[in-house]
This record gives structure tokens, sequence and C-alpha cells, in this order.
């Protein structure tokens, strides 16, 4: 049988794989059939996933995926930095085994990247955070970073990042070769360095003086419109915005994934 933590670890994947975008509502009903379960089941993984911060609930919306303010996600991000840096800080030395496999990891990623399941690129590139956590031997801040790292996720896609793929993925390797050669004062330095980048590619805009500007911008005559950015072509990770994506990528339906 389906159990609370199963639904809530799926909905945690699928948020990274950005196949559930910020503000996502996440029915009961819908959920307990996809799920093959009670709603009562569903109504426990919910909750648990509110208290990590990833989605929240309305007397009159329901349950949904959360939408992070500006100030949010500036949190968000400084939160990661100080348990990313602080891990390698702390941490004594990185066996061969842990090396073996980041390097696998990062390996994956490289090949996601050249692929074309953009669910899996960025789930790739996110989890690697975790599995640095877990390699560097705190299981308990692996946890925690999975929840940090779904919600930058959502704030990437609802800030529409342009962090490229293969960037975020030469930061890893570069961090992972810093801590094969035991150098944690470079390895810290480059994860300070990979977390500043991912954060500066967000359109974090200040708050307008102009309480109707985002109407009147979306109201403006079409002769007015901005044209549109020309696209690069480039692969993006899981920072990328999922209006970039085809309809069906940024599909917001987790029914994709069972």
């Amino acid at each position: 049988m389906t159990s609370a933590t199963d639904i809530s670890n799926r909905i945690i994947e699928a948020v990274m794989a950005q196949k559930l975008a910020p503000g996502a509502r996440l029915g009961e009903q819908q959920l307990a059939m996809l799920f093959d379960c009670s709603r009562t089941i569903v109504r426990e993984a919910l909750t648990h996933l509110a208290t990590r911060g990833i989605v929240t609930v309305s007397s009159r919306r329901g349950w949904y995926l959360i939408e992070p303010s500006p100030a949010e996600a500036r949190e968000a991000f400084e939160a990661r930095r100080v348990i990313e840096m602080g891990l390698i800080r702390c941490a004594t030395s990185v066996n061969k085994a842990a090396i073996k496999q980041l390097k696998v990891h990062v390996a994956k990623e490289k090949a996601a990247i050249k692929g074309q399941d953009v669910g899996l690129r960025s789930y790739l590139l996110g989890d690697f955070h975790v599995c640095l956590a877990e390699c560097l031997g705190n299981s308990l801040l692996a946890d925690t970073l999975r929840d940090f790292t779904a919600r930058t996720t959502l704030i990437a896609m609802l800030y529409q990042s342009s962090h490229d793929a293969a960037h975020s993925c030469a930061e890893h390797a570069e961090i992972v070769q810093a801590l094969e050669r035991n150098d944690r004062a470079r390895a810290e330095e480059l994860m300070q360095q990979h977390i500043g980048h991912v954060q500066a590619a967000l359109k974090l805009q200040a708050p307008s003086g102009d309480p109707l500007s985002e109407l009147r911008h979306a109201l403006a005559p079409l002769s007015e419109a901005p044209p549109k950015a020309a696209s690069t072509g480039r692969a993006q990770d899981l920072h990328t915005s999922s209006a970039k994506k085809s309809s069906k990528e940024s599909s917001t339906y987790l029914g994709a994934l069972l």
C-alpha cells in the first residue's frame, strides 16, 4: 500500500524535475486516485510537506505548492550557503568511495544534459547537493538540503532563471575535484561561487512603486510590448523557467510521473 512518505517523496521528485510548477494545486481526491490510497494518507503526506515548507494550504484554494517571495528566495539561498559551505568546512576527509560516487553522479548529469529528458536533467543537477551531503556523512542535513533544493527549484521556475545546465555541471565537477585533492578551502570557495551564480541568474526585481505595474504591462497595446528575446538554444538546468519549455515538458500534472 502507498504510504504518506511515498507520496511526499514523489511530489518532491516532481518538483526537482520541474514537473510541478510554483502554485500548482494538489487536490486530495485527485492524488488519492493517482496513488490508489485514502484521502487520509494523502492529507498526512501534504501536512508533512507543509511542515517542510514545500506546500501550503488555504481554506479556499486547498493544498498547493508554495510561491516564494523575492525575500523568501534570498533567505533560501542564504540557508543553502550556510549548510553546504559548513558541510564542506567541517568534513574531516572524503574517502575514495564517496569521491567515486560523486564522480558517477556528475557523469550522469553530463549524460542527461546531452539527452532530451529535461526532467531527469533538472533532478540530477539538484540532487548533486543532496548526494554531496550524504557523501560527507550527514544524512540529516542531506534531508534538509533535499527540501531546500526543491524550494530553490520552485524559486528558479518562478523567477525565470537563466543559469546554464552545462555550466552548473562543470561547477559540480570542480567541487568534486577539489574534494578529491582534499582542498576543502577551495571546495568551499567553489560552492559559494556556484550558489552565487545560481542566485544571480534569477530575475529578482525590487518591488515597484506602482501597484498596477504588472497589470499595466500585461494590458499594454501589442505595439508597445517589448520584443521577445531570441532563444539561445542552450541547455538549461533545474534553475530554468518552465515557461521556456514545451507544453509537454512544463506539464504540472503529477500523473505524468506515474
